[in-house]
């Protein structure tokens, strides 16, 4: 008996790819559902996105957590969430959301110059930290001062926190309110402020802070090359070792001042987690040292452990159900990861729906398979020239970050301008110009004296149409549409989610997508271009040489992605193993106050999305059969990411 043979027609393919999407539809719609759900405590707590406009035509963007049961006539006391230098509200979920569990009213703000809020009138420098708390000395001027807007909370009992240059920030409204209260009968309305991952200004003006405060600085903190070292410390003692350190002596004797005690000598050890002062009378410090680096403290959970125990303490609020520790924070994060996931291996089954549209469809041409081996010779040649690239892009880097003073001087004296308004994006900008352009020339020179060794003729390779550039110029618009049209579905489909359920797409700093506006849309025609340029160098050399060879194309891609992620991740290694030999990373600053180390932390976010890349420009293609989709795509979703959760200096 023969057995009924199958073969999926076209209609076949359609309703196959339709369930692909439908499958990833439903994955980012339960797991946005879920991270919802954890986020307002299973609907315990209410959130709510709001835009503030605040003086000289400023808007302060933040979510508000409503526990329920807070009302009018059962408050609860307010802190104000700030997340730090280049970071989104999103970022600081997790405290967010254990405190609005706990019972607390919490804010979570956009800094001003940040995601969705407006630049700042005091935006030059770091007037925007200090002269107004990254917005919430107005934030918090405008709760204290109305007694309509919002009644269930607690006015006397106001609380601020965030980390690194949030961190600072929150310092800063202590500082402010401080000084302010000289005026008030010596009530500030700042109650209680937490700094974490910053202790660089800890000794200026601390002694005008008339809140209860207390720090968290990690333990191998990349910043702490800028600390100052306490004479009477044991020499293998730290910069970031608060035991010793002179800015948490500061920091604590300022509070004991407060209440006539005795102050801590530099030669005696303060002691970590140990109640200074007392909370009821506004001295109260506590400093705490968490084991990690920089970058991942507000993603640990013994750091937010001490942010949850110190306001319950200095505010007097403590949830009798929940001990600090129990955090379910994690648990969104991986819902929310999953989403990102599943939104990014979608974009692809989009684009193959798009292309059975007729008028694409013409576009489409037969890619080109080249799995011829490599001689040794060849080989020999095509690692050198790796290591060539790489060494190239590692070189480039941070002197790139200089001449963003040169191209773009407004942005990068923080100074607001509609030209490349992205200080800390404008200096990746120029190193990928740079690193595309000489990866390109590099690739295209060997194919031409290679074919010239070979031939012994004309210069131009016969291969060319393996790298899928040679397309009619109408094809070429096409693809281009095409492109334009995935972008538009992904983040249409992201701004719905969003709205929905309050949460992007994310895993935790390293890459995020959240929804875009018109700011974030007219950035992205300035950068796209520039970018366009490494991207596209990288899909000709995907498509062009690093598919050659009888390794399966998994195999050789996985090696295309560490292949395009080695020169910097050099960087990276460099930075931290001098970091773990000495206990000073090897970046810092530069004598003219170019601040290397955080150009090294964009790292962190930058090579994933290279990593990915030869992975998006090789599926892009091998559906159309040529090399300019992929990159348009994938450096619109990720250019739309960075510029969407970094810092723009753009007038309001």
């Amino acid at each position: 008996m023969r057995r009924p043979s199958f073969k999926f027609n076209k209609h076949n393919k359609i309703h196959r790819k339709g369930l692909i999407i439908f499958i990833l539809l439903m994955i980012i719609v339960m797991s946005s559902l879920f991270a919802s759900l954890i986020q307002s405590d299973f609907t315990n707590v209410d959130i709510e996105t709001v835009y503030l406009d605040t003086r000289d035509n400023q808007t302060l963007a933040y979510d508000i957590y409503h526990p329920d049961g807070v009302t009018e006539e059962n408050q609860a006391p307010l802190v104000i969430v700030k997340s730090g230098f280049k970071r989104s509200i999103e970022t600081q979920e997790n405290v967010s959301l254990e405190l609005a569990k706990r019972g607390f009213v919490v804010i979570s703000i956009d800094p001003y110059i940040q995601g969705y809020s407006s630049s700042s009138s005091e935006v030059q420098g770091s007037a925007i930290a200090t002269n107004e708390g990254y917005g919430a000395f107005d934030l918090i001027d405008y709760i204290y001062d109305n007694d309509d807007v919002y009644p269930f909370i607690d006015k006397d009992r106001i609380g601020v926190t965030g980390h690194s240059a949030g961190g600072n920030a929150a310092l800063q409204a202590a500082i402010h309110f401080g000084k302010e209260s000289v005026n008030n009968d010596g009530t500030s309305k700042v109650h209680s402020v937490f700094v974490s991952g910053y202790v660089l200004s800890i000794r200026s003006d601390i002694s005008f802070a008339n809140s209860n405060l207390g720090m968290d600085y990690a333990l191998y903190d990349e910043g702490a090359f800028r600390n100052q070292v306490n004479d009477s410390a044991p020499e293998d003692a730290s910069k970031s070792d608060l035991t010793w350190a002179i800015e948490s002596h500061d920091f604590i004797n300022a509070g004991l001042e407060k209440e006539g005690a005795e102050t801590i000598p530099y030669s005696e050890q303060i002691e970590i987690g140990k109640i200074y002062g007392n909370p009821n009378l506004g001295n109260m410090r506590q400093v705490f040292n968490t084991e990690t680096i920089h970058a991942f403290q507000p993603y640990s959970v013994e750091a937010t452990g001490n942010i949850i125990n110190y306001f319950e303490i200095a505010m007097n609020f403590r949830s009798a159900e929940l001990a600090p520790t129990e955090q379910v924070w994690i648990y969104k994060e991986v819902l929310t990861t999953i989403s990102l996931v599943a939104s990014l291996a979608m974009i692809v089954p989009i684009a193959v729906l798009l292309y059975e549209i007729p008028f694409f469809k013409k576009s489409l041409r037969d890619p080109v398979i080249n799995k011829t081996q490599r001689s040794k010779k060849e080989l020999l040649i095509y690692v050198a020239l790796f290591v060539v690239a790489a060494t190239f892009a590692a070189m480039t880097y941070l002197p790139a970050s200089k001449l963003t003073f040169v191209f773009f001087e407004k942005a990068s004296n923080s100074i607001p301008t509609w030209f490349f308004p992205q200080r800390m994006t404008n200096a990746v900008t120029i190193w990928a110009v740079i690193s595309g352009s000489f990866s390109a020339l590099l690739f295209v020179g060997t194919h031409i004296i290679g074919n010239l060794i070979k031939k012994k003729k004309q210069a131009t390779p016969d291969d060319i149409k393996g790298w899928g550039i040679k397309m009619p110029f109408i094809d070429v618009l096409k693809t281009f549409l095409i492109g334009i049209l995935v972008i538009i579905i992904y983040f249409g489909l992201l701004n719905i989610i969003q709205s929905l359920f309050t949460v992007d797409y994310r895993f935790i700093f390293v890459m995020a997508a959240r929804r875009v506006n018109l700011k974030a849309i007219l950035q992205l025609l300035m950068y796209f271009p520039l970018f366009f340029v490494f991207y596209f160098s990288n899909s000709i050399r995907v498509n062009g040489s690093q598919m050659n060879g009888k390794l399966s194309e998994t195999t050789k891609l996985f090696l295309a992605g560490l292949m395009n992620i080695s020169g910097l991740a050099i960087i990276l290694f460099i930075q931290y193993l001098v970091f773990a030999r000495t206990g000073t990373i090897a970046f810092t600053e530069l004598p003219d106050s170019t601040t290397q180390w955080l150009y090294v932390n964009i790292l962190f976010t930058l090579l994933p999305v290279m990593f990915l890349m030869p992975f998006f420009n090789r599926w892009f293609y091998k559906l159309s059969g040529n090399s300019y989709l992929g990159p348009i795509i994938i450096c619109g979703i990720f250019i739309l990411m960075a510029i969407s959760n970094s810092v723009a200096y753009i007038p309001n």
